[in-house]
């Protein structure tokens, strides 16, 4: 039984056969990596030290603890069927304040530390929502917290106010504000390079 790409160009005579036959087949090849990007999964190169340890930048930037930057797979179709949670890691586009308060725009990975309707802040280097205090031993080394306290912040909408596990190195919403859910990619939580480093964080 032929397939869809022999029924096409098989009754065309050598080599236009052969010719057709590779133009067809590289063309759908490309056609199913553009759409995984678009609708499933894309990659991305960790730029800064904003996440480390969990993800690594590479030396020589300024907090960088490896030689290599992480690359890291940002899941686009998890959120298209369920809402962000707490304590995800995303892909999202900066809003225009974090290019100006950072001095870098495009696209940022962060994790989601307050979501839609929650009071935050940040006392003596310790989260609160609403009031009480936030546990995050589970993704943020002891040594990674500090950096700028804040007094309660209300978020509104369909907001998430993201921050980064590196809080003394992190430009993140307590700089710049909180993200719209809109403005997400995905979510990131699987390095596919270097090879040491692959796996689920």
């Amino acid at each position: 039984m032929r397939g869809p790409v022999e029924r096409v160009t098989g009754r065309l005579p050598d080599p236009w056969r052969t010719i057709a036959d590779w133009v067809l087949t590289i063309g759908i090849a490309i056609g199913f990596v553009l759409l995984v990007k678009a609708f499933l999964f894309n990659p991305y190169r960790i730029p800064s030290s904003s996440m480390e340890p969990t993800f690594h930048c590479a030396q020589p930037g300024v907090g960088c603890e490896s030689d290599r930057s992480d690359r890291v797979i940002a899941n686009r179709f998890s959120l298209h069927i369920r809402d962000p949670k707490r304590g995800d890691i995303v892909v999202f586009n900066t809003p225009q304040q974090a290019e100006i308060q950072c001095g870098v725009g495009g696209v940022y990975v962060k994790r989601i530390i307050g979501l839609p309707g929650e009071r935050i802040s940040q006392d003596n280097g310790i989260v609160f929502i609403n009031g009480e205090s936030l546990d995050e031993a589970g993704y943020l080394d002891s040594d990674r917290f500090g950096g700028r306290d804040f007094p309660p912040v209300e978020i509104d909408g369909s907001n998430y106010f993201m921050m980064g596990d590196n809080r003394r190195q992190s430009c993140d919403s307590r700089d710049w504000g909180t993200v719209e859910r809109e403005r997400m990619i995905g979510t990131a939580s699987f390095v596919y390079w270097p090879i040491n480093r692959i796996g689920f964080r």
